[in-house]
């Protein structure tokens, strides 16, 4: 299991859970953590029993946003991940879920401030939880800055346009029960307890088979632009293999025998 001194990885069943670990920055994006995430994403894709992640942020906050004076760093200290980055130049952007789309649903548990950066990663992932204090927000028009994290072009796909344009060209800071009135986030919780409804969320995941869940989100992400004639033609070619697999078969067992269904990926 991998991991920096800024990203933490740990399994909780067959749930990945990756943790930015920098709470003295509010969890602002150094070089380690922007490294530790795009490998904690590869681990959840390449082992075949995780079947769900969960994404968090250490010590009551989710991330604050980018540090530029850690990205900007010139010491020796860390000059591995700054080799990571040189070597692929795009590692920042797929550790963002800027250019990486991983193929278990991740699941955002956010306290504090998820603003900035922060609210960017948060468009990548699939199902949202808050803890009621937390705060939301796009910053970067008051400091004359773009949000290039994909905002402009994911966010008015997520909420509507009008809520969209408003957190874009104002910069103002969005309470967890505001966020989720326009549909930015799907649970507001009592503080302290997102990460154990992402948990909760992440084990009826898991309890499902794991192949057509992977379908599914698929299915979803696929079919998102194209029209509803396309989208329909697009899902029998994504949905029907599902149906002849060895686990699609257990599932109907399993619902005849009034057990629980053992899903082996088959």
């Amino acid at each position: 299991m991998g991991g920096t001194e800024h990203l933490t990885v740990q399994r909780e069943g067959a749930t990945l859970v990756l943790t930015l670990n920098r709470p003295e920055a509010k969890n602002a994006l150094s070089i380690a953590m922007l490294v530790g995430l795009y490998d904690g994403w590869l681990e959840a894709d390449e082992d075949e029993s995780v079947r769900s992640i969960v994404f968090t942020g250490a010590g009551g906050s989710f991330c604050a946003g980018m540090d530029l004076k850690a990205l900007a760093g010139k010491d020796m200290e860390g000059q591995q991940y700054r080799d990571r980055l040189k070597a692929d130049p795009d590692l920042h952007w797929k550790a963002m879920l800027r250019h990486h789309r991983p193929r278990k649903p991740v699941i955002a548990a956010v306290e504090g401030y998820c603003v900035a950066g922060g609210t960017e990663m948060l468009q990548g992932t699939d199902i949202r939880v808050a803890g009621e204090s937390a705060t939301f927000g796009l910053f970067e028009v008051k400091r004359g800055l773009f949000p290039i994290g994909g905002s402009t072009v994911r966010l008015p796909r997520q909420i509507p346009r009008t809520h969209a344009l408003e957190m874009l060209l104002t910069g103002r800071p969005y309470s967890a029960r505001e966020a989720a009135d326009i549909g930015l986030i799907g649970h507001v919780v009592p503080d302290g307890t997102a990460l154990e409804k992402a948990l909760e969320i992440a084990e009826r995941v898991n309890a499902c088979g794991p192949l057509a869940v992977e379908a599914v989100k698929a299915s979803v992400y696929e079919t998102a632009e194209l029209t509803e004639t396309e989208g329909l033609a697009a899902e029998l070619v994504r949905g029907w293999p599902v149906f002849d697999t060895a686990d699609a078969k257990e599932g109907a067992r399993a619902f005849a025998e009034k057990r629980a269904p053992v899903y082996r990926r088959e």
